[in-house]
């Protein structure tokens, strides 16, 4: 993030746009229990619908959005595709969010706009 050129304090908007984009993939509860699930290894749509208890369309839909947002691959093997994450960062992400949170106490669960009992 930099300061614009007329130095009046706003932030410009280079990176901003793909790190809120990144930062909303991850704002859903299920693709980010998919993410979680994946940083313990590769998992088909199948596995991932046991395991997280969600119907088939459901995962595949979030897997689909993860695809496309470059954080999930698929490694295709006969009739079957086994997804994992795309890069190793974001495991990296996700550890740093739960030392965070660690950290604050979960503060942010008692944010009235983003917590867990305020209205999105």
């Amino acid at each position: 993030m930099t300061m614009n050129k007329g130095g009046q304090g706003a932030c410009a908007d280079s990176g901003l746009d793909a790190a809120e984009a990144l930062f909303h993939s991850l704002s859903d509860g299920t693709r980010l229990a998919i993410v979680r699930r994946l940083a313990r290894g590769e998992a088909r749509v199948t596995d991932l619908v046991d395991q997280l208890g969600l119907a088939q369309s459901t995962v595949s839909k979030h897997v689909s959005c993860l695809r496309d947002c470059g954080l999930v691959e698929g490694r295709p093997e006969g009739r079957q595709v086994f997804y994992s994450l795309s890069r190793p960062e974001l495991i990296t992400l996700l550890a740093a969010a739960e030392t965070l949170l660690a950290a604050t106490g979960n503060a942010v669960a008692l944010c009235p706009t983003y917590g867990t009992d305020g209205v999105r």
